[in-house]
């Protein structure tokens, strides 16, 4: 087996959005960057290169052209509750602080300066079951998705490549950290397509290798005791954000905290053609459609509705007695209401075709549903509730779903129409009605109506799995994203950015995200770490 040596003045480890941007930002400093990334050199790029583009951003020009009064102060009080962080949480509490005040011009303002655009609305998600999360809309999308954004953090990265002074080293695995007298010096990596090595040398080390729950081994294994686990879960995270690395650095003397927080989703499906195994695609959940269980049966007392509180939206899916629940709604709701995460499957953001989506958000985006229903055999569409029972036991492999069951929880819902909006006295519709007066919402969300409503068939059925997604925890890291160890010393060149620090801190979100804190997240210490070792500092 051949070794061969690089030398630069950062290594980069990880490829995607924190990694690209910390070397992008070294780059332009006049430093020689080598990043190295597990994945091919058409994937570079990551988990954000397939993601949606969301971003929590506060007091920005789009969010005042909607009369919207935000404020740092008022994100980190949002923040603080929702996420529970508490006084222990002293870095995780000053990453919250930093990100809250910097997200306008460190992002926002950044990004735009880099020719990236935000769609024209802010929505508003998170919001708490009550009223406890985002008090107001801080949900920005780039538009052209993560996709675009990701492509142009390549672009400028390459462009600052002045007189070769990035080296990118594409397929090789990290195996070791070097380290001379605790200061890490390097990392040794092998070429997975020939098994060649290379060690690869700088006196400064950044970690950009995601999270840990892209192995289910590991997520399970940090999983919050008392928390419920279903018995089968999707992946929605990178298979190579595996924790690996992460259990290297607390092997030199590194703090990994806050390592059972994850953000993951509720209604997750099988991807219908996989990049890997056990691939799932997490949908934004119709509002409108109602959560059942495996026999059919609405979930509750308190109905399961999306954009409130997705962690407890995990939890109660995750008590349920099978790993997967039903979902169940009608071909008008799914045109107006149903929606994927990532870049894959909204095809208009992503090719920034303004008018086509503009065309489907006010008549119906009928051709995701109709994608949907031709190639996954997890959604399901009948003209009668008894022909979908049929097919959803067919599915199963089993005869929980009782057709008489199915229809009667349809009249039960049904039934809140049947006596006058002046007595409907049901959860589900009393918060769609509240998202309603939210002018990006109402464009998104369904007069409440009933399910059997003459002409909003057929019926559809989609079975629902609890998908993992992204770490809340990570190594601990400081303002400067320099890794600390067990007693909060600063670990000398050794630096975390992104997913791999819990962006920042090793948990800044806490137990909860006000979602869209995780590309900024990325961005912010990737740039803090960029300026701290190009300052020495």
């Amino acid at each position: 087996m051949t070794t061969t040596s690089v030398q630069s003045d950062v290594l980069v480890i990880g490829g995607g959005l924190a990694g690209l941007v910390t070397a992008l930002e070294c780059l332009q400093a006049g430093q020689r960057v080598t990043l190295v990334d597990r994945d091919t050199r058409d994937r570079l790029g990551g988990l954000a290169l397939w993601a949606f583009g969301g971003m929590a951003l506060v007091d920005t020009p789009l969010q005042r052209r909607m009369k919207l009064k935000d404020s740092p102060e008022i994100a980190l009080r949002d923040w603080i509750r929702f996420g529970e962080l508490g006084e222990h949480d002293v870095l995780p509490l000053q990453w919250a602080r930093y990100y809250v005040q910097h997200s306008r011009a460190e992002v926002y303002d950044w990004l735009i300066a880099h020719g990236l655009k935000f769609m024209p609305a802010v929505n508003w998600v998170e919001r708490g079951m009550q009223g406890d999360g985002n008090t107001l809309p801080r949900y920005h999308v780039v538009w052209g998705t993560s996709r675009q954004l990701t492509l142009r953090m390549i672009e400028l990265m390459l462009a600052a490549d002045k007189g070769g002074r990035l080296t990118l080293l594409s397929g090789h695995r990290v195996t070791t950290l070097e380290s001379a007298g605790g200061v890490v010096s390097g990392a040794v990596a092998v070429n997975e397509a020939n098994g060649s090595e290379v060690r690869l040398s700088a006196p400064a080390v950044v970690l950009a290798m995601g999270g840990i729950n892209g192995s289910h081994s590991e997520a399970r294994a940090n999983w919050v005791a008392g928390r419920p686990m279903p018995a089968t879960m999707l992946n929605g995270a990178h298979p190579f954000a595996d924790g690996k690395l992460h259990h290297l650095v607390a092997g030199l003397g590194g703090n990994i905290t806050h390592a059972g927080e994850m953000w993951n989703y509720a209604a997750g499906f099988p991807h219908p053609f996989p990049h890997f195994e056990g691939h799932g695609l997490s949908t934004i959940p119709a509002k409108s459609a109602l959560w059942l269980n495996h026999r059919g049966e609405r979930i509750g007392p308190q109905p399961l509705v999306t954009g409130f509180d997705t962690h407890v939206l995990c939890q109660r899916v995750a008590a349920q007695e099978k790993p997967y629940t039903w979902h169940l709604l009608n071909w008008r709701i799914a045109a107006k209401e149903f929606a994927i995460s990532g870049s894959e499957h909204n095809q208009r953001i992503r090719d920034m075709q303004f008018p086509m989506f503009l065309k489907e958000t006010l008549l119906g985006n009928h051709r995701l549903v109709q994608q949907m229903a031709a190639e996954s055999k997890h959604f399901l569409v009948d003209d009668s509730l008894a022909g979908l029972a049929a097919k959803m036991n067919a599915l199963a492999g089993t005869a929980d779903v009782k057709p008489e069951v199915l229809q009667a929880t349809a009249d039960a819902f049904d039934a809140n129409f049947s006596r006058g909006d002046s007595v409907v006295n049901d959860d589900q519709i009393r918060r769609i009605e509240q998202a309603r007066h939210w002018g990006p919402d109402k464009l998104r969300t369904c007069k409440p109506a009933p399910l059997q409503k003459p002409g909003a068939g057929p019926f559809i059925a989609i079975q629902m799995q609890l998908i993992t997604r992204k770490s809340l925890g990570g190594l601990q890291t400081d303002l400067q994203s320099r890794v600390l160890n067990g007693v909060g010393q600063v670990m000398p060149g050794l630096y975390c950015v992104g997913e791999a620090a819990g962006f920042g801190g090793g948990g800044a979100n806490g137990k909860r995200s006000l979602e869209g804190t995780f590309l900024p997240g990325c961005i912010l210490t990737a740039r803090a770490a960029a300026r701290s070792i190009v300052s020495g500092r």
